[in-house]
């Protein structure tokens, strides 16, 4: 049994719903909190993922990041170097998946070229009747960047497992590259 620990970085747009997903996430969809107040810096929540198929696990350090361009600066000092990336959009509001690009943009320029794995996150699935952004559209720009595309609902606590369950078992898969790589090294 192996547990591994990984600094998971959640960003996007403000009120996008962020701090809903992973508080859904965190609380193992026990509860949706109506009312937040606006993330200010990064929030720090941890919650530990069991890999299925193996007795292994990651312990994901979910750090929440504003969303605002006045605090973006700030947060970028408290990001350190992340293992996994969770770019969130509300599917209801074309700007927020806009602005992915440049979420990923400022992202990258902070991790200097280093593969990090990630997912994009189209939030508020439960407002289909106001949806902007397609499906097959957010996949398409997730995969041209080298991300798995999950759409979720925090408000209805619908698929919000999925992306945090997807970050943790591509940082598994890199652990046993990782390992397998070391054996290989040994004298032959």
């Amino acid at each position: 049994m192996v547990k591994l620990r990984a600094k998971c970085l959640l960003f996007g747009d403000a009120a996008v719903g962020k701090s809903s997903l992973s508080h859904v996430f965190y609380r193992d969809g026990n509860l949706f909190q109506k009312n937040y107040s606006m993330t200010t810096g990064v929030e720090l929540l941890m919650k530990s993922v069991t890999i299925p198929e193996s007795s292994d696990s990651v312990e994901l350090y979910i750090l929440d990041s504003a969303g605002k361009e006045a605090l973006l600066e700030s947060c970028e000092k408290m990001w350190g170097e992340p293992s996994l990336l969770c770019l969130v959009f509300d599917l209801t509001n074309e700007q927020s998946f806009a602005n992915c690009s440049r979420w990923m943009e400022r992202v990258q320029a902070h991790c200097q070229g280093l593969h990090v794995p990630g997912v994009l996150v189209g939030n508020k699935l439960d407002l289909s009747d106001r949806r902007e952004v397609q499906e097959s559209e957010a996949k398409e720009w997730a995969q041209s960047q080298g991300l798995e595309y999950h759409e979720t609902s925090a408000k209805e606590m619908i698929n919000c497992d999925a992306p945090f369950l997807t970050l943790a078992r591509a940082f598994h898969a890199l652990y046993q590259e990782r390992c397998e790589t070391i054996q290989n090294l040994g004298p032959g």
